[in-house]
């Protein structure tokens, strides 16, 4: 009997034909201060503000700069700005960008582009909607310098200027922020520290950009994303090589350079291998997350969802997705394990199985389908959603699981119709802890509804009176009761069901020196060294 190749005897075969092999026409033969990188995903979509995928997000940290940044310690901090000051009253925040500030097309960046940039934002991120309800009016003082004024005090202010992952308020010059919030743009001009080189774009198989010879950098060493943004490298290719035993083999054979998230199981042999480096630079993590549908049977009756909480497992679903508990920690921290705001209140994370039964009676459940959304992309997709289906199906419920890739789920989980119409009931995915930090900007607790809210739309009048009287507080030790006190309430509610906390180490070429740990990969401050 002749048994399937295992992984590992498949990375080791061919390395350098069937890496080479696949490898993009355009990504081979380049100079020594090239970084060929094979992310999480390939790139498509291009507009950050229209998409909330990090691959998008991750293109905008490339060409776009911001007004502050989130540095290593949660703080934030002036980027694009030289200084900023808070009338007494706490109404109106003047800003006055750093002088040689330029976007790519040579064009100074000036008052006159920040203020539509950060109107064309406001409407598409909740964070940013949420500030901009106390906004008054933006005032151009001159080209560098320009107001913001507020009808009531807000607290947070500059963590919503700074807010470190998807929607990110990056600056656009005036005229692509004129575009309308729901038409992508078509035009990518930044002012950031590479620049995106468009007639080499091939979505979903090949992105490069090249360093901006004009970015002038804080003078300051980077720190998480805040910092001295120096470039060091020609050129940054984004890879698009779908299959994680090709990108190993490319990696081992010096195809490639860099892979943001290579398979937990491939961890050991990667590390092994003469010249590759496997570390974390994201100390805070991921968390692994499992989102109900409000709007449909039978996820719309609480006592359901509630029974779907308690026949739930962390430790099963990070075995699916992880496999190896040294990167994995069970938490019920909503806010993030380990976070300014981190609480265990509200769920003790151990499956209750009677308990989950006695749910599912007192909620009347009467064999509703249950349409289960599977990202099929990585393991850390789908793992985690089949011992979902297989819990669900020994409590009874009738499950149907509808596979595809992330591109087609994140457009998919957006129709709000029944499932008979092409509706969904329950998918997972994962998310970064710094997406997670803020009660604010935390989409799984976002409680508007249909409306406005994010798929799954949850509805709660005391959820969302919560994240107001937060929204208003400045206080560290105010703030920490009010996101417990929401964290309880969406416990009570099951906003969304929480996975636990992972570690997702990157591997890379030990000619690659300098990378900055930070919740996003960032490739300012990287040398290579050979």
């Amino acid at each position: 009997m002749v048994k399937d190749p295992s992984r590992r005897t498949l990375l080791k075969a061919g390395a350098a034909g069937l890496a080479a092999g696949m490898m993009p026409r355009g990504a081979r033969a380049r100079s020594d201060r090239t970084i060929r990188a094979v992310m999480h995903a390939p790139l498509r979509a291009t507009d950050p503000s229209i998409s909330s995928a990090w691959s998008v997000r991750n293109h905008g940290l490339n060409i776009y700069d911001t007004l502050f940044s989130i540095d290593s310690s949660f703080q934030i901090r002036p980027q694009m700005l030289e200084t900023h000051e808070v009338s007494p009253d706490g109404l109106t925040y003047s800003f006055h960008l750093r002088s040689g500030l330029k976007f790519h097309d040579g064009a100074a960046v000036t008052s006159a582009d920040v203020i539509p940039s950060l109107q064309r934002w406001a409407k598409r991120d909740t964070m940013g909607a949420r500030m901009m309800s106390f906004v008054a009016e933006f005032r151009a003082v001159d080209e560098r310098t320009f107001q913001m004024v507020l009808k009531a005090p807000y607290g947070n202010v500059l963590q919503s200027l700074g807010k470190p992952s998807s929607i990110i308020p990056f600056i656009l010059p005036a005229r692509l922020a004129a575009q309308p919030p729901d038409k992508p743009i078509t035009e990518f001009v930044g002012s950031g520290p590479f620049r995106f080189v468009t007639a080499e774009f091939r979505p979903g198989s090949l992105a490069v950009y090249e360093r901006n010879p004009d970015y002038v950098p804080r003078q300051e060493a980077p720190d998480g994303m805040a910092g001295g943004k120096v470039v060091k490298i020609d050129r940054y290719e984004w890879i698009g090589m779908p299959d994680v035993q090709t990108a190993a083999n490319a990696l081992i054979s010096r195809e490639i350079d860099f892979i943001e998230a290579p398979p937990h199981d491939l961890l050991p042999m990667l590390a092994a291998a003469d010249g590759i480096s496997v570390a974390d630079y994201n100390a805070q993590g991921f968390m692994s997350v499992c989102r109900m549908n409000w709007l449909t049977e039978p996820f719309s009756r609480p006592e359901i969802r509630q029974a779907m909480m308690y026949a739930s497992s962390q430790v099963d679903w990070l075995d699916a997705q992880v496999g190896n508990p040294d990167y994995y920690q069970t938490s019920a921290a909503m806010f993030g394990a380990g976070t300014p705001l981190a609480s265990e209140v509200g769920w003790n994370t151990k499956p209750d199985i009677a308990r989950a039964k006695d749910l599912l009676k007192q909620g009347g459940y009467d064999g509703a389908p249950v349409v289960m959304l599977q990202g099929t992309d990585s393991p850390l997709l789908f793992g985690s959603s089949t011992v979902t289906a297989q819990k669900l199906r020994a409590l009874g419920m009738n499950v149907t699981v509808q596979a595809m890739d992330w591109g087609t789920l994140t457009l998919r989980r957006l129709k709000q119709d029944p499932t008979a119409q092409g509706g969904w009931s329950i998918y997972h995915y994962v998310t970064t802890t710094a997406e997670l930090m803020n009660p604010i900007a935390n989409t799984l607790v976002d409680a508007k509804g249909r409306a406005s809210g994010f798929a799954g739309w949850p509805e709660d009048a005391a959820i969302e009176s919560l994240r107001d009287t937060y929204a208003l507080e400045p206080k560290l030790e105010q703030q920490k009761a009010i996101a417990e006190a929401i964290q309880a309430r969406a416990y009570e509610v099951v906003t969304h069901i929480p996975g636990g906390k992972f570690r997702q180490p990157v591997a890379h070429a030990k000619t690659l020196k300098g990378i900055v740990a930070a919740p996003a990969p960032l490739f300012w401050n990287v040398e290579k060294t050979g």
